[in-house]
């Protein structure tokens, strides 16, 4: 997330971390731009914030060649943002899953590719897998809701040569991946590149669990048990 506060302190922690894949985390919903504020007067507020209605931001991005140039424009500066760190970008996504949108996820794909981006993530959840790792109809719902979008950006990714995950995991739980859910998923595992979705938080309360369960001794055994690869898109090849 190149235009968070934290972002020069993340890019020095993954400087100590050579074996780390690390990608871009598009925000255009929350936060503050990359280009300059005036430049992009449609994307954000009088703070000079963006504007946080999804759904709005969404009809603009659709209906408005103005706000369509801008975000263009957005997307450009985060891409030459991260670029300017110097890291290798294993993958792309967006905060709040706005590359669903097809008007996002056209121009992220387009700016992508002329920056050298091989690989997208695509959140689409398997609700079979789901169901039968014991998602509620709340979270089958929420991954039918995704679906058709998530397969629209598929096609547009593989049509322009990139990298795309078969599948993600954890989106309908996403703060709750506790250890048992993810040895759930695991036991049900399809052939295939699985994204494991996470937030893992290094303090009590919401993604705390979700630490608790990717360094979970049980979680390391049953993988190694089961066979399964671990790496990042860049490993998709």
């Amino acid at each position: 997330m190149v235009g968070a506060p934290a972002a020069a302190d993340a890019v020095a922690r993954v400087r100590r971390l050579p074996r780390l894949r690390v990608g871009l985390h598009l925000d255009l919903v929350e936060g503050c731009p990359v280009a300059p504020a005036e430049t992009v007067p449609d994307l954000v507020g009088a703070d000079g914030r963006f504007r946080g209605d999804l759904a709005r931001a969404g009809v603009r991005f659709f209906f408005s060649p103005a706000a369509r140039a801008q975000l263009a424009r957005e997307i450009r500066a985060q891409f030459a943002a991260f670029r300017a760190t110097g890291l290798a970008l294993d993958h792309v996504n967006a905060h709040r899953h706005m590359h669903l949108h097809p008007t996002v996820g056209r121009l992220a794909i387009a700016i992508g590719v002329a920056f050298g981006m091989r690989a997208l993530r695509v959140p689409a959840e398997p609700v079979a897998l789901l169901r039968r790792a014991g998602g509620t109809r709340a979270d089958l719902a929420f991954a039918v809701a995704h679906a058709p979008f998530a397969a629209l950006l598929r096609r547009r990714a593989r049509a322009a040569g990139l990298v795309a995950n078969d599948r993600l995991l954890g989106l309908a739980w996403t703060g709750a991946m506790t250890e048992a859910r993810l040895l759930r998923l695991l036991e049900d595992l399809p052939a295939g590149v699985s994204e494991l979705y996470a937030h893992p938080a290094a303090r009590p309360g919401p993604g705390g669990e979700e630490l608790a369960a990717l360094t979970s001794a049980a979680v390391r055994r049953r993988v190694a048990a089961l066979g399964i690869p671990l790496g990042g898109y860049g490993d998709s090849d």
